[in-house]
């Protein structure tokens, strides 16, 4: 199992920013890689992929999500194994830091030796990095969903 940590300070309020990350369909604009994500419902997703030329199709479930705080996912289907949470933090009235642990089943070799010498990581970092130009080139979200999952007891 490999575990990616990235974070960034994002020159917006930390409602804006949760706001836009709860907006997953917008993600093809600033992750390198993903073709498509369509939400199903409140909980689930459906994302598309292509990474290094391996093409990937799987669901993810929304395991916990609190406005402002959080949000918590696992993969549910498909081959692409993994799960991660997203933290928001206020650092002032017009500053947040974005924080992304990602914990994922590399397979195959192009992945694992992606992974070996932190591939992952940079692409992660990458796409911090234009989350944070979309929203500050934005200064405002997109759209905003507030509802809150509970985690799984």
């Amino acid at each position: 199992m490999s575990t990616i940590q990235q974070s960034i300070d994002v020159e917006v309020p930390v409602r804006t920013a949760y706001n836009q990350w709860t907006q997953f369909e917008s993600f093809p604009q600033f992750m390198s890689g993903v073709e498509s994500i369509t939400q199903l419902d409140d909980k689930h997703l459906h994302w598309v992929t292509s990474i290094a030329g391996v093409e990937r199709e799987f669901d993810a479930e929304i395991t916990e999500q609190h406005p402002d705080e959080r949000v918590a996912w696992a993969s549910t289907g498909g081959d692409a194994k993994h799960a991660g949470v997203v933290t928001f933090h206020r650092l002032d009235d017009t500053t947040s830091r974005v924080m992304v642990q990602i914990d994922w089943e590399p397979s195959g070799l192009v992945e694992k030796v992606g992974s070996a010498v932190n591939v992952d990581d940079h692409r992660v970092k990458g796409d911090l990095t234009r989350f944070k130009e979309f929203i500050e080139g934005r200064g405002h979200e997109s759209g905003a969903w507030r509802g809150d999952v509970d985690a799984p007891s």
